[in-house]
């Protein structure tokens, strides 16, 4: 049974840093295109960050230079380090992981950025 943990959400000031964790069961995320999405209340999904199986990565224009995705393959384990948060960060964060027409989701974290 494929499984997506996300974890490592909550409230962090304005200019603050949080890391999420996306811990994977029944799929090896090296083999799978592994990415970030957020959605805030009100607004559609966001892609946030990918990285590929080739460990190219993207991110959305709004995160570039801010957040950085990574992946530890022996822990099967993807992480987004979000830095100099700002209040319109603030959204529900998804895992997903993609292998062809295949794609699978986390339940998804909560991060606020407020004062």
């Amino acid at each position: 049974q494929v499984q997506l943990v996300e974890s490592g959400g909550g409230l962090v000031q304005p200019g603050g840093s949080q890391r999420l964790s996306c811990a994977a069961s029944g799929i090896i995320v090296s083999m799978y295109t592994m990415a970030w999405h957020r959605q805030a209340p009100g607004k559609q999904r966001e892609l946030v960050a990918t990285i590929f199986r080739d460990d190219s990565t993207n991110y959305a224009n709004s995160v570039k230079a801010r957040f950085t995705i990574s992946r530890d393959n022996a822990k099967n384990t993807v992480y987004l380090q979000m830095n100099s948060l700002k209040p319109e960060d603030t959204a529900l964060y998804y895992c997903n992981a993609v292998y062809g027409t295949y794609s699978t989701w986390g339940q998804g974290t909560q991060v606020t950025v407020s004062s």
